[in-house]
């Protein structure tokens, strides 16, 4: 099975973030909704981007199997516009270990905060169900050989979690 760069199925979306996609809202003095927006929503479209990365990096259908370090570090605001970066940092036998990183941009602003990032791991699966093995990761730039080094790590580290539990 050929090899594939972190470029090949890498992903950048954006949505404007909703009133639907609130969580407690909060209406002020002007009648005009304010509030943040629901933490629930935002891992959904995490692990859709992971999906689709994980589809494109594998050529299969994936499931999900870990979700890690998923950090709240800023509220996102009904009326901002998130901006949701994937990418493939570690590919294993079965699994990839996908790197994600969300900003909000206030776009009357144009400024842009760094709300959330994570790591998921996705494996991919055959016809029958099954994990089925996935193309290794060609990390090229110094970032990507970084995150490859780091993913590794936390890849074993996960595996011993596993064998003790």
């Amino acid at each position: 099975m050929k090899g594939k760069k972190v470029k090949d199925s890498s992903l950048v979306t954006s949505h404007l973030m909703l009133i639907g996609d609130a969580g407690n809202m909060i209406i002020n003095k002007d009648s005009m909704p304010i509030g943040m927006v629901h933490g629930g929503k935002i891992m959904t479209l995490m692990d859709e981007i992971a999906g689709m990365v994980g589809a494109r990096h594998s050529g299969r259908h994936v499931a999900t199997a870990v979700i890690e370090k998923m950090q709240f570090l800023a509220p996102v605001f009904i009326g901002n516009r998130i901006i949701l970066k994937a990418s493939v940092n570690y590919a294993g036998k079965t699994s990839m270990e996908i790197g994600i990183r969300i900003e909000a941009e206030n776009l009357i602003t144009r400024k842009t905060t760094h709300t959330n990032s994570c790591y998921l791991v996705a494996v991919a699966i055959d016809e029958k169900g099954m994990p089925t093995n996935v193309p290794e990761i060609i990390p090229e730039s110094d970032d990507e050989k970084r995150r490859y080094a780091e993913a590794e790590k936390r890849d074993r580290k996960r595996r011993e979690e596993r064998e003790n539990n």
